[in-house]
């Protein structure tokens, strides 16, 4: 059984005159990140391994996560082809996890993540927002082999604002 963690990287902010790898996240994006971060430490998932695009803004929302986690920073890859917006780079990486890992956590971007999560999940979503959380399921044994997979859950910074 193979677990999916996708995360999207946390708002950005847009103050600063900087290419869009080099764009740091905003305020609310550290807040959020934060808080999401604290609601999945409540879980005690079991990790394997993290990912997360090298853009800044991905890279400082995995650092924050990680940290609420209690994640060592240092078992975290940094890897270009998540720095991708359509899904078929990250879904390439995806289908060539070593299968040693059974849950992988990747930080990245949208559309990828909201494209990713309905091709493989069970639930449709409209959006994944910034600091959005899904986790897939699936039964096989193989990342080369996924298909259809169970949306387990979501966990959106709106909805935790909420309560």
């Amino acid at each position: 059984m193979k677990n999916l963690l996708l995360m999207r990287h946390g708002k950005s902010s847009w103050e600063l005159n900087v290419g869009d790898q080099d764009r740091p996240l905003g305020q609310r994006g550290i807040t959020d990140a934060h808080l999401v971060g604290k609601e999945l430490a409540k879980q005690n998932l079991q990790i394997d391994h993290v990912y997360s695009s090298p853009a800044n803004r991905a890279l400082h929302t995995c650092m924050i996560s990680l940290g609420e986690l209690g994640y060592p920073l240092q078992d975290c890859s940094i890897e270009s082809n998540l720095y991708d917006f359509s899904g078929e780079k990250v879904i390439n990486v995806i289908r060539h996890l070593d299968n040693n890992l059974n849950t992988v956590m990747i930080f990245g971007h949208n559309h990828a993540f909201t494209y990713i999560a309905n091709l493989f999940g069970d639930k449709h979503l409209e959006n994944v927002p910034t600091s959005g959380f899904v986790h897939i399921q699936f039964k096989e044994s193989s990342w080369a082999e996924i298909t259809q997979g169970s949306t387990i859950q979501t966990i959106f910074p709106k909805q935790l604002k909420a309560w």
